[in-house]
């Protein structure tokens, strides 16, 4: 299966998930995190650093689910087109 490229907006969005997923994260570990998530620490540095502009589903929620993040914050700060501080 051939992946198309990226849009810009996804990039864009993929940037504000893995920002929004790192300061959720704060002083926590990422390698504690993604063993509580149940992914690896590669995947979820890939995510926080934007590389992995579209990660599957259930990854964000297992993710979200260890930071305390409700999928619908994070739904809506990752499609927030101005800046704007979550409120934690």
């Amino acid at each position: 299966m051939v992946r198309l490229p990226l849009t810009p907006a996804e990039v864009e969005r993929g940037e504000r998930l893995g920002t929004l997923l790192r300061r959720a994260r704060g002083d926590r570990s990422m390698l504690q995190t993604a063993l509580d998530a149940g992914v690896s620490p590669e995947t979820l540095r890939k995510i926080e650093s934007g590389r992995v502009a579209t990660p599957a589903f259930p990854t964000i929620a297992a993710i979200a689910d260890v930071l305390g993040l409700s999928l619908d914050t994070l739904w809506t700060e990752v499609n927030r087109t101005e800046p704007k501080r979550l409120v934690s």
